[in-house]
């Protein structure tokens, strides 16, 4: 038997029949974020040169300062996007509003939408920290053959048909699902081929890692104070590992791995939470429940939350399945007191 490793390009092609879609456009669409994110990767591994580190000096709408590193990464994948003739429209945490893409027939016939926070975590580009790239893929829902509107992309998260992020770390991956499970890939930098390494990437049931940002501890909810003690607590397998990189990709990449927990809940600085449901919270959602994890606001799943605007925030609780509803256990308990 052989052991040749299969590649992305392989697998897309492979699985298409799963995809209950036209699978051509939808693997023209995976090539050419695959594409994306090597020519990001490529950047993001000599962040280190003076050019790039430091903020572009801009702020972006969320009031964030821009690395330059960011603005590179937004142009890089929404210029790819745009050139495959296969997105209708694209929306961009970076960007105030959703950007609009005529077919190359002009009569708007293309029928994919791509929501994509194009650097997640940049805040650590200059500590050499692992940061990432989040997608989220929608059918439009507008009739194919006029312009996007915003209602393409204010689609509940049940309506993916595909998301995954790329993490540029010590080695570079791709992991995605159309929803048939979870898969992961490994970049090979020296021939630029993503070669499958990690196949049906599943959440152990529990975990032993708990990733918060303890700093906020004093503003959050009673539930989630609640819920963090009992990590602490002195029992069979806890306290548990408190691990936290600050970058979402990285912590769930290794949440799903290890098997843990992510909570970024709502606080008295951030009443609705911090975190996008559209750019972060869905596709991040959509790859959980595919690898057996869960992820809810501490009530409703997330992808049952109904959008009303392309940058809302959510309160956000992400992972191993028997962790995440403990820390709704505790919410609601709180809730009732």
């Amino acid at each position: 038997m052989s052991h040749k490793k299969q590649t992305l390009g392989e697998f897309i092609i492979e699985n298409q029949s799963s995809f209950k879609y036209s699978s051509g456009e939808l693997s023209s669409l995976l090539n050419s974020i695959r594409l994306a994110a090597k020519v990001v990767n490529h950047e993001v591994n000599k962040a280190g040169l003076v050019d790039i580190i430091g903020a572009a000096g801009d702020t972006n709408i969320q009031g964030e300062d821009q690395q330059k590193l960011d603005v590179y990464a937004n142009e890089k994948f929404i210029q790819t996007l745009t050139k495959r003739n296969i997105v209708c429209g694209i929306a961009s945490e970076e960007e105030d509003d959703f950007i609009s893409i005529n077919s190359q027939d002009e009569n708007h016939q293309n029928k994919y939408i791509v929501l994509i926070d194009p650097l997640d975590g940049s805040s650590n580009i200059d500590v050499n920290v692992s940061v990432g790239t989040i997608f989220s893929i929608y059918r439009r829902v507008t009739p194919v053959g006029t312009e996007v509107t915003l209602d393409d992309f204010l689609q509940k998260g049940s309506r993916q048909v595909a998301a995954g992020y790329v993490v540029y770390g010590t080695s570079t991956m791709i992991v995605y699902t159309t929803g048939d499970g979870v898969n992961g890939f490994t970049l090979n930098p020296a021939i630029g081929s993503f070669y499958l390494s990690h196949p049906n990437m599943e959440f152990p049931e529990d975990g032993t890692i708990y990733s918060v940002n303890e700093g906020n501890y004093i503003h959050f909810p009673q539930g989630i104070k609640n819920y963090i003690k009992y990590c602490q607590q002195e029992e069979d397998d806890r306290p548990y590992t408190s691990r936290y990189i600050g970058s979402l990709v990285s912590d769930f990449h290794r949440n799903m791995i290890k098997g843990g927990i992510y909570l970024y809940p709502q606080s008295s600085k951030n009443p609705q939470g911090k975190l996008r449901l559209l750019y972060e919270c869905n596709p991040m959602a959509f790859l959980a429940e595919q690898a057996n994890g869960k992820s809810s606001d501490g009530f409703t799943r997330t992808m049952d939350v109904e959008p009303t605007e392309l940058h809302q925030r959510v309160p956000f609780i992400c992972g191993s399945k028997n962790m995440v509803e403990k820390a709704e256990e505790f919410m609601r308990n709180a809730e009732k007191r």
